[in-house]
C-alpha cells in the first residue's frame, strides 16, 4: 500500500505515436494549449436529489484554479518509478502536469500544495473560471513554500477574484460530516470536478508532520491543492494525498483549515515557516509508530541545539510533557509547537538516568520539525 502526493503523473507512454498522461493522450490537450486553455464550464443544474449540493458547488467553484506547467525531468523520473514505466525523459515532449489551487484573496494569492509548484518547471500557468464559465490564464509570479506542511502560497496578477471562506478554529470538523473535493483530476477538460463524500477520520498521522483529516470523497492526480468543502461553502481542508494499492478505495487526506491558515500566515509574514524545535531528534515508541492508542513517551536519539545540550539533556532522555502537555508522538509535538515561537523557553518533563527531571530549553528555529527515528522493524515494514 502506497501514500501518494496527488499530483498527475506526467507522460507516462507512447502508443501508436499518441503520447499519454496516465490514460489520458497529450492530443487532448494540444488544442487548449494552443488557444490559452480554454475551459467552458458545466452548466449547474439542480435537481430534487442534489440541489444542497449544486448550490455549494456552484458557491466555491469560482474560488478553485487549475494550475498546469511542464514537469520537471525529477518529478518525470519520479513518476516513471512509481508506475513501473521505464520510458525516458524527452525534453523536447516532456509532457504536462497539473494541480489545483483555492483563491485566498482578490488581488491574486492562491494556496496549493508545495509538491503542484514543485513538480512543475518555471512558468506554471493558473486558470481561473467565473460563476458564468468564463476563464482566464494566468503565468504565476511568484511563490512562497513549506514542503513539511506540503503547503505553498502562488501569486497571479490578478484583481477582483472571488475568494474562498474557511472554517474558523472553532468549528472543528467531525467524522460522518458531509464534504465534497473539488480539483482538476487528469486534465484540464475535466477542471472543477467534484466528488462527494463524508469526513471519515480526523486527526490521522499518516506520512506528515501533522494532523490530516481522512476522508472517502474520491480524490484523484490533479486533486493536490484543492479543497474539500463542507455543506456551508466553507473550506476544511487542502486535499493533499491518499492511499493507493489495488483494492483499496476511497481513503484521501486534507490537510486542515487551521493547519493552512498557520502556514500561510507565516508564509506571508516571513517567506518561509519560522517553527520553534526542541532541537532534537525523537523516536517513537514501538506503538505509536505502527499507530496503536498509546501513552508511551518519547526517547531521545540525538541532541542538536545549543539550548538543548545547554540543558543537560542527552541521548537515552525520556520526554514525557512540554509546559504540562503531554506528547506521545513527534506529530502531537508538531501540533503543540505550533502555539509557539522560536525564542520562546518551555519546560521539559523529563526522565534522565532513572530521574524524573525538569529541563527549561530556549526554542531554535527549525527549517523542518523535529525529527523522528524508526526502523521497517519497528515499523512493522518487511
Amino acid at each position: 500500500m502506497n501514500l501518494k502526493k496527488l499530483h498527475i503523473p506526467v507522460t507516462a507512454l507512447v502508443i501508436a505515436g499518441v503520447t499519454l498522461i496516465g490514460s489520458v493522450p497529450l492530443a487532448t490537450f494540444a488544442s487548449a494549449a494552443a488557444s490559452g486553455y480554454t475551459y467552458t464550464a458545466p452548466h449547474l443544474r439542480a435537481s430534487s436529489t442534489s440541489a444542497g449540493y449544486t448550490k455549494v458547488i456552484a458557491r466555491i467553484s469560482p474560488s478553485v484554479v487549475g494550475i498546469v506547467g511542464v514537469p520537471t525531468k525529477e518529478a518525470y523520473m519520479a513518476e516513471s518509478a512509481a508506475s513501473g514505466d521505464d520510458s525516458q525523459y524527452n525534453p523536447d515532449d516532456p509532457g504536462i502536469a497539473f494541480g489545483s489551487g483555492v483563491i485566498i484573496s482578490k488581488d491574486g494569492w492562491i494556496v496549493t500544495n508545495a509538491h503542484v509548484i514543485a513538480n512543475m518547471e518555471d512558468g506554471a500557468k493558473v486558470i481561473t473560471s467565473d460563476a458564468s464559465g468564463h476563464n482566464k490564464t494566468y503565468i504565476v509570479q511568484e511563490f512562497y513554500s513549506d514542503t513539511v506542511s506540503d503547503l505553498a502560497l502562488v501569486k497571479i496578477n490578478a484583481t477582483g477574484l472571488k475568494t474562498a471562506s474557511f472554517v474558523s478554529s472553532s468549528q472543528k470538523p467531525e467524522v460522518g460530516e458531509q464534504v465534497i473535493a473539488i480539483g482538476t483530476p487528469l486534465s484540464l477538460s475535466l477542471r472543477n470536478t467534484a466528488t462527494s463524500g463524508i469526513i471519515s477520520g480526523v486527526n490521522r498521522a499518516v506520512d506528515a508532520s501533522y494532523y490530516l483529516l481522512q476522508t472517502d470523497a474520491a480524490i484523484n492526480p490533479g486533486n493536490s491543492g484543492g479543497p474539500l468543502i463542507n455543506m456551508d461553502g466553507k473550506v476544511v481542508g487542502i486535499n493533499t494525498m491518499k492511499y493507493e494499492a489495488v483494492g483499496v478505495d476511497n481513503l484521501g487526506f486534507t490537510i486542515p483549515a487551521d493547519t493552512v491558515q498557520y502556514i500561510i500566515k507565516q508564509l506571508f509574514a516571513y517567506g518561509e515557516v519560522r517553527r520553534a524545535s526542541i532541537g532534537l531528534e525523537l523516536k517513537e515508541s514501538d506503538d505509536a509508530l505502527i499507530g496503536l492508542p498509546t501513552n508511551d513517551a518519547l526517547t531521545v536519539a540525538a541532541v542538536h541545539s545549543a539550548g538543548a545540550k545547554k540543558a543537560g539533556i542527552k541521548e537515552g532522555d525520556i520526554l514525557y510533557s512540554v509546559n504540562g502537555t503531554r506528547v506521545h508522538t513527534v506529530v502531537d509535538l508538531n501540533e503543540l509547537f505550533r502555539s509557539y515561537k522560536p525564542g520562546d523557553k518551555v519546560k521539559l518533563m523529563m526522565q534522565s538516568a532513572g530521574d524524573i527531571v525538569t529541563r527549561t530549553v530556549q526554542l531554535t528555529q527549525s527549517q523542518t520539525t523535529d525529527a523522528v527515528v524508526s526502523t521497517d522493524e519497528e515499523a512493522g515494514g518487511e
